[in-house]
């Protein structure tokens, strides 16, 4: 061994060799970058002759030692071939250690190993995958017809409404599956206050001298009193009809309002009545859209928002005590439903104009002496309502969860409305249980379940949770995905769902069968499926504050019909039978179906090391919006100079805009370069997913001003879209248009999309400055 270290060292310690040096500096614009390499000779020189190993030598005249030359005789060769072996032994040894550290190491990656065959992995706290197309077929064996038949029997109920002892019973009906299937369960209690008909007394409209009418019917969160004006027949109520109204000169101020249930949610309708000086609004349902009969009643409710009301911004919960405070939302007119019957009877009274061209039917506007009386007496009350909820935990990031949510009362039978999607939820809670309990599916993340009370009078149930834990949801909840309505009919498809989801919606529409050899995409959306599948995402939907006033991702779909909605929402029609006639009794199919396509979203979300949202289909809407801002800017610049100052610019949008289309494609980059078998990489990439959405919401709206904050999809002058508004009413010199304020909003809206962008670039030196 002595003469084997002898000999390495004269190898070791020969003549000394050059050594390069590389200098790389990085061009910030993008030019090549420069490489700088130098001999050590050149370095000593550069240093007066001190270079590496320079400082070591003391004595300047001390005379370098150069190696003998090293003999090649038969012994010699004997040690060299020793010591070559020798390294090669240690290395293998060395190769060997590191190989085994990495795969006993947590791992982000998938892995094609089962979890039983892991035992070490699950120690430190990986879950290893199972093969995503195992999950998903495992989900399609556990959803079957027959098992949602049964639950579909046992969850339906004919009465119950928020906060009776129906609603409370089903409720327990819910929890109990959930601890049947090993989930951990817990329930939320919230003191709502709520409009309800009157208890004693009545509604009622007189038209001209005719006799009184008593509806049954209701609108919550009505203005109560009594309204008397001339009837002006609306349409459907929407902004468009108004115009056109005010295009043909009608004077709509202390008009009484008579419009068509549908296109849009009462409670806009009764907004944008509000907005035109209306002094009331009756809402009916035409026969040519609900085949409901003469006689059936209409519920619903007026609220511009979602909750309560009258705590805007904070829970309803027992010990939280608030002083007296409305929400915006809260409509200053009375509004009520009425017949089929009712409805008609007035319109073929009314005289006056003939409706413009495109409106259906041949019914007259109405004039001066159309005269009716509506008077409202809903009673305002309080109601303890209790939301259910049971949790599958996940295996690495337990503490990130995607929440599936369904309503479970209704103000009659509520068949399509709730009861479908709430046997949905608790087929999915037990067939994901099954998955991890039996089959050794191990998700990453949690998946939340959650039964809504109260959601027939704006998402109560839904709204009041966010709003007691929204401070934790917007760093944990990442995707909400709802079940509401989900069955009314079998023809068409429909998916509403933040611009983040819709690569994973694509996806689910490709994988998830209509029927046995056409999956969901091929039957409803072959050519184009953003246009024939995507819809805008609706106020009245449950997955509306999640996403505007949370910032949260959500999604919502249905089977439906065809144009029309669904005729027996909101009436005491929603029954199974009627669902059944109008899916030719494929209920239970269409809802295994449905369940398929929300598990596949929750658990592709659950399953993958990164969170499969594509943020670049922001840009594209950011674009857009910014494009139609400048082009009216310009517009008011040259038909109104005066209104607008003489250095407002769009450039600072433009560069906002362009900020956050670097900053998702610089975290498209990262994501392509990242180690995925880092666990802890993966929380940080995904981490940056979760703020998009949160930071879209406006910091500088007030939630009971503007509950819907997001600029991009929320309500209110904040928009996006609102700004492209006021342009217009700036550019016709509008006198509702403020140029002051529309200064102040764009402003605003220009700094929360820069603020996104540069949460979206991550850490603090990585941020796009140029703005």
């Amino acid at each position: 061994m002595d003469q084997a270290r002898s000999t390495i060292s004269k190898i070791f310690n020969g003549e000394p060799h050059s050594y390069t040096r590389f200098n790389l500096t990085q061009n910030m614009e993008g030019d090549n970058s420069q490489v700088e390499m130098k001999l050590s000779s050149e370095i000593d020189e550069e240093t007066g002759g001190n270079g590496v190993g320079g400082h070591l030598n003391h004595n300047s005249n001390r005379t370098p030692y150069v190696a003998q030359k090293f003999g090649r005789t038969p012994k010699n060769l004997c040690f060299m071939a020793a010591t070559i072996f020798l390294i090669f032994i240690i290395g293998y040894l060395i190769g060997y250690l590191v190989h085994r550290n990495k795969d006993l190491a947590p791992t982000c990656a998938p892995s094609a190993l089962r979890y039983e065959d892991v035992s070490v992995a699950h120690e430190t706290g990986a879950a290893p995958l199972m093969d995503w197309d195992d999950v998903k077929n495992l989900l399609a064996q556990k959803l079957t017809t027959s098992s949602m038949d049964a639950v579909l029997g046992q969850l339906t109920s004919s009465n119950h409404r928020a906060g009776s002892p129906g609603d409370e019973d089903l409720g327990n009906k819910v929890i109990t599956k959930f601890k049947e299937y090993g989930m951990k369960t817990w329930t939320d209690e919230h003191f709502v206050k709520v409009q309800d008909p009157p208890a004693s007394g009545y509604n009622r409209i007189v038209f001209k001298n005719g006799s009184e009418e008593r509806p049954t019917g209701f609108l919550s969160y009505s203005a109560s009193g009594t309204a008397r004006g001339a009837v002006l027949y609306a349409h459907y109520g929407q902004e468009d009809d108004l115009r056109q109204l005010k295009d043909m000169n009608i004077d709509m101020n202390n008009r009484v309002m008579l419009v068509r249930a549908g296109r849009i949610s009462f409670a806009e309708k009764v907004a944008n009545a509000a907005k035109v000086n209306a002094s009331a609004v009756l809402i009916y349902p035409d026969p040519a859209d609900y085949l409901i009969g003469e006689s059936t009643p209409l519920f619903g409710h007026v609220h511009m928002g979602s909750g309560d009301p009258y705590t805007p911004g904070f829970p309803s919960f027992n010990h939280t005590q608030f002083p007296p405070v409305q929400s915006s939302g809260l409509p200053n007119i009375s509004a009520q439903t009425i017949t089929t019957g009712m409805g008609m009877n007035i319109l073929r009274q009314l005289g006056g104009r003939t409706q413009p061209d495109g409106w259906e039917g041949i019914n007259r506007l109405g004039d001066e002496s159309d005269v009716i009386t509506v008077e409202v007496n809903n009673v305002l009350t309080e109601k303890r309502i209790n939301n259910v909820f049971g949790v599958i935990k996940g295996f690495v990031d337990a503490d990130r969860y995607v929440v599936i949510g369904a309503q479970r009362d209704a103000c009659g039978p509520g068949f399509a409305a709730s009861s479908v999607g709430t046997s949905v939820l608790v087929e999915l809670a037990r067939s994901i249980s099954d998955m991890v309990e039996n089959d050794g599916f191990k998700p990453r993340r949690s998946i939340v379940f959650a039964s809504w009370s109260a959601g027939e009078y704006g998402s109560v149930g839904a709204t009041e949770w966010l709003e007691g834990y929204l401070s934790s949801l917007s760093m944990k909840a990442f995707t909400y995905i709802n079940l509401d309505g989900i069955v009314t009919g079998q023809n068409g498809f429909k998916v509403a769902a933040s611009p983040l989801l819709h690569s994973l919606v694509q996806n689910a529409l490709k994988e998830v069968n209509y029927d046995k050899d056409t999956s969901l995409l091929s039957q409803f959306g072959k050519n184009n499926w953003e246009s024939a599948i995507l819809e805008p995402l609706r106020m009245d939907s449950a997955a509306y504050p999640f996403l505007a006033f949370s910032g949260i991702p959500s999604v919502a779909f249905r089977f439906h019909s065809g144009s029309s909605d669904y005729p027996y929402f909101g009436t005491i029609l929603d029954t199974r039978e009627n669902l059944n006639s109008v899916t030719a009794s494929q209920v239970p199919q269409l809802a295994v179906r449905a369940g398929q396509f929300a598990g596949h979203i929750a658990l592709r979300l659950v399953h993958d090391h990164l969170l499969q949202m594509d943020l670049k289909k922001y840009n594209q809407l950011i674009r857009s919006h910014v494009v139609q801002i400048n082009a009216r800017v310009k517009a008011v610049q040259r038909m109104q100079p005066q209104l607008l100052p003489k250095a407002l610019t769009v450039r600072w949008l433009i560069m906002a805009s362009g900020s956050y289309g670097r900053a998702s494609s610089a975290l498209a980059a990262d994501i392509q370069n990242s180690d995925l078998e880092d666990i802890e990489m993966c929380r940080v990439i995904n981490d940056r997913i979760m703020t998009v959405e949160r930071n879209f919401l406006s910091p500088y709206v007030s939630p009971r001003d503007g509950p819907f904050r997001h600029i991009l999809l929320g309500s209110g002058p904040h928009t996006l879209k609102a700004l492209t508004n006021h342009l217009d009413s700036l550019t016709t010199a509008n006198p509702d248009a403020d140029a002051e304020l529309f200064c102040n909003q764009f402003a605003q809206a220009t700094w929360t999309i820069q603020t996104c962008a540069n949460s979206l670039a991550g850490d603090i030196w990585s941020l796009d400055n140029e703005i």
